[in-house]
């Protein structure tokens, strides 16, 4: 299948690379295809670029990469729109949003992660408490210290 993409030009997807959102992602319901690019660096973040629109994409990571904590209930409802079965192992995703002046910002939606099933390519974005914020710090915010409350490990002994 031949995906426009105003990012990647012209690409060349076979089928069975085709992620299928049934009731689309919030904001873009009408928009129900989808394919997974790799980013072009070493980085782990991957594209989910839209089959069906050229500009729609969206940058997402595996949230297990920087928060170890984050834990998400499937409701049953949940897994069977995805046709989970007890012995699919689900993904899951997030969206990143990244300030174009200042991307070593990136945040992360926690709130409304997509749940993946590799085995029947349906997926689904989830909503979830509002005890997940929707933009979670992926990198830690550096920590300065000012150099006069900084001790010396060991003190210098006179020669």
């Amino acid at each position: 299948m031949r995906v426009a993409s105003t990012r990647f030009g012209s690409l060349n997807v076979p089928d069975e690379a085709l992620l299928t959102f049934p009731s689309g992602l919030l904001g873009f319901p009408e928009w129900t295809s989808y394919v997974i690019l790799d980013h072009d660096t070493d980085a782990p973040f991957k594209w989910l670029h839209c089959a069906e629109e050229a500009s729609l994409a969206f940058v997402i990571i595996d949230p297990s990469l920087f928060n170890e904590h984050y834990q998400v209930t499937i409701s049953p409802e949940a897994r069977g729109e995805v046709e989970g079965s007890e012995t699919d192992e689900l993904g899951l995703a997030v969206i990143l949003t990244i300030p174009s002046d200042d991307p070593s910002a990136v945040t992360a939606n926690l709130r409304g992660p997509l749940l993946m099933n590799p085995r029947t390519r349906l997926c689904k974005q989830l909503v979830l408490s509002e005890d997940y914020p929707t933009r979670y710090p992926v990198f830690p915010a550096p920590r300065y210290v000012e150099h006069r409350q900084v001790r010396p490990l060991a003190e210098a002994i006179p020669a």
